[in-house]
């Protein structure tokens, strides 16, 4: 496909999982991708060269989220690769995909955890968009990666709050944009096999369970996340903003069986 022949991407966190899969599919759809990583160099290569490998276009930009400074280096490395591989610091599709998992409980929640999550999960994404809206061409993409959980209320606090927040953003964010024709919509995966489940991975007969839980009987995989953010990347999603779109198979859909 070549959708997005002439666009440019920034991916924040894709030098694994989702975040990968998001990457490549916007690269097979024609995009240039800029590729953030925070500190696993080694992996931000290997999605590039991965990219290069299937005739896309890729480079990478290190930048740890969640510390002083962290959007300035960021946006500086940024508009560096994007002078260099286009000759303008412009582009068109922000995915606000890197975040930190939190399983803490209210009990075991500290006031630094907290701080971090929010740092990095609610933080970083917002101010990333402030900062780059002067480079975000109009008719551009704003697309955050959410969360089922703000609906299912697992015992989570901190990261279910920086992610409904998340939620919040992208609708508050349509209104004010959408002068320009930004869109921004966020997109909230359930369980998908990546490092954060990585036990799952080694556990057929968890997966099998909750398998039985999804509407469409399996567990999520990376691509099925980053094909819907292509939809939303796509010129054909132009009328959809503001929206939290539920990518998890209908995880939770089966009612609950009682007696």
């Amino acid at each position: 496909m070549t959708g997005l022949a002439g666009k440019v991407a920034l991916v924040t966190g894709a030098s694994r999982g989702i975040g990968r899969a998001i990457a490549g599919r916007l690269a097979a759809d024609g995009a240039l991708v800029a590729v953030h990583y925070g500190s696993n160099e080694q992996a931000a290569k290997e999605t590039v060269g991965a990219i290069e490998a299937e005739g896309g276009r890729a480079f990478a930009v290190p930048a740890e989220l969640g510390v002083d400074g962290d959007v300035d280096t960021l946006v500086a490395g940024l508009t560096e690769g994007l002078t260099e591989h286009t000759g303008a610091a412009r582009f068109d599709i922000l995915v606000n995909n890197a975040a930190t998992v939190s399983f803490s409980p209210l009990d075991a929640l500290t006031e630094d955890e907290f701080d971090r999550i929010f740092a990095i999960n609610t933080k970083a994404p917002l101010f990333l968009v402030k900062r780059t809206l002067p480079m975000l061409r109009d008719g551009g993409r704003i697309i955050t990666i959410s969360t089922l959980a703000t609906r299912t209320a697992p015992p989570a606090v901190g990261y279910v709050m920086s992610k409904g927040a998340i939620d919040v953003m992208s609708r508050t964010l349509a209104v004010e944009l959408g002068g320009r024709g930004i869109t921004v919509n966020a997109v909230a995966p359930g369980v998908v096999l990546t490092d954060v489940f990585a036990a799952l991975r080694e556990d057929p007969k968890a997966q099998a369970a909750l398998a039985g839980s999804a509407a469409l009987g399996r567990v999520g995989r990376p691509d099925d996340i980053a094909d819907a953010v292509a939809i939303l990347a796509s010129e054909e999603a132009r009328w959809i903003t503001g929206q939290v779109i539920d990518v998890t198979g209908g995880l939770s859909l089966r009612p609950r069986t009682f007696g």
